[in-house]
């Protein structure tokens, strides 16, 4: 097999980690252009790339009609909201190459409680939990966990779609007591009860055909939004890779352990899974468990793991569009189950506006994007809108996210905030510490 590079894509979405598809993908070779829907101002400024705000991501009608009249030949589903309304569905129905699950298999993301039931079905290793309709049996569970862990307290996560933000970790019986009762009094039908475990949380994000899985490099978020993960949880403020507590070979006996045992529950239960499947884990001392499965790629993750790659990345998301890992690993020559990296390292620091992650402040100019691209960084944008004037200003929590590139992790972290150091923003929100030894140490219980 001869490996095909899609000569036209379009990406569904607007945040950074569309961005650094849209760059990543309109480098490589034989590609034409990559349409990105609805896009950005930011996306915008990448070389071979268009964006076309008039598309509605959650209308799968409207991503069709986009798809057909760019004539592209993949489609590649950024957020997980288009995937849980069914976009992929509508386009596989179209008979267009996508790369995202369909809305039952997406429902490893778009609920909770259900990818509990898949992993145990294949024999996961998960953190002790349950799910619960009533706010006094999981109030009581809470209470249950909280005694009996060594960690002492417990998780309380939101069954659905939360933008990363739907888990509180609780640090003793009555915080998790008042954590139930928070997420109940906000509507959820559906809440996941977990043991909080100990450890460094990793992500292991596999490129999935419904049958094979093929890895992308180990990559760690930083969720808390205070340096010393400290503050609220939020959609990530900073990620880094590699990770010295999970190599390669690590994560390709991770991809067999988990990845492939979920993607054959998912196919015997007729809801095949093709696109990002996302592994959060926690490496605890008694071995990795997973905490929880997202279907797509990560958010800050991606934008620190697609600069390591070291081959394209079209042809392989082409491949497992229309089923066929298999064929591209031979194609490439590859022995084993993860995508061959450069030896480089990737540090990226969010920058957030003010208010974020509750209420993000709007309209705030930024300076300093352009100076902020010097040698060895990269700027991502997710919340930002360009006036008429040519001015910076937010439009959303999450603005952009800066990467250090670097032979080695701490060359990566210089890089890094130096370049976000030159980023102007009233009331900016970001972390000091992404890579950094403390952050580590801080991240070791959750």
């Amino acid at each position: 097999m001869t490996l095909v590079a899609p000569t036209r894509t379009l990406i569904v979405g607007g945040g950074g980690r569309e961005h650094a598809l849209a760059w990543k993908l309109a480098a490589e070779p034989g590609v034409n252009e990559v349409v990105v829907a609805p896009g950005s101002d930011g996306i915008a400024l990448e070389p071979r790339v268009a964006i076309r705000p008039d598309v509605d991501a959650l209308d799968p009608a409207s991503v069709v009609a986009a798809a057909r009249e760019a004539s592209v030949e993949l489609v590649v589903i950024g957020p997980e909201a288009p995937l849980a309304a069914g976009v992929a569905d509508a386009l596989r129905a179209a008979g267009i190459a996508v790369f995202g699950p369909d809305a039952a298999a997406a429902r490893i993301e778009s609920s909770k409680a259900f990818c509990r039931e898949v992993a145990e079905a294949a024999g996961v290793r998960m953190a002790r939990g349950a799910a619960f309709e009533d706010e006094r049996s999981a109030a009581g569970f809470a209470r249950e966990l909280a005694g009996a862990t060594k960690s002492g307290g417990a998780v309380i996560k939101a069954d659905g779609l939360a933008a990363g933000k739907g888990v509180i970790v609780a640090d003793d019986a009555t915080a998790a007591e008042a954590a139930v009762a928070a997420r109940f009094a906000a509507g959820d039908r559906i809440v996941v009860i977990e043991e909080r475990l100990e450890g460094r949380e990793a992500s292991l994000i596999a490129l999935c055909d419904g049958r094979d899985a093929l890895a992308l490099p180990p990559a760690r978020d930083h969720k808390r939004l205070l340096d010393g993960d400290h503050g609220p949880n939020t959609g990530g403020m900073g990620a880094y890779s590699p990770l010295a507590d999970l190599p390669d070979a690590a994560a390709e006996r991770l991809v067999d352990e988990i990845h492939r045992p979920i993607l054959a529950e998912l196919a015997r239960r007729g809801t095949p899974f093709r696109g990002a499947l996302y592994a959060g884990l926690m490496l605890t001392a008694d071995g990795p468990r997973l905490l929880e499965c997202n279907a797509r790629f990560g958010d800050p993750e991606t934008q620190a793991i697609l600069p390591r790659l070291g081959v394209a990345l079209g042809p392989l998301l082409l491949a497992a569009a229309r089923g066929d890992l298999s064929g591209a690993r031979r194609a490439l020559g590859l022995g084993g189950s993860i995508v061959p990296t450069r030896s480089e390292s990737a540090v990226a620091i969010v920058l957030a506006a003010a208010g974020y992650p509750d209420r993000p402040r709007s309209g705030d100019r930024i300076e300093g994007l352009d100076d902020a691209r010097r040698p060895g960084a990269l700027v991502f944008h997710a919340g930002t809108e360009r006036l008429e004037d040519g001015v910076w200003v937010t439009r959303g929590g999450r603005v952009v996210t800066v990467v250090g590139r670097g032979a080695d992790l701490a060359a990566a972290r210089a890089v890094a905030e130096e370049s976000a150091d030159r980023v102007a923003l009233e009331g900016v929100l970001r972390r000091h510490d992404i890579a950094a030894e403390p952050a580590v140490a801080a991240e070791a219980g959750r």
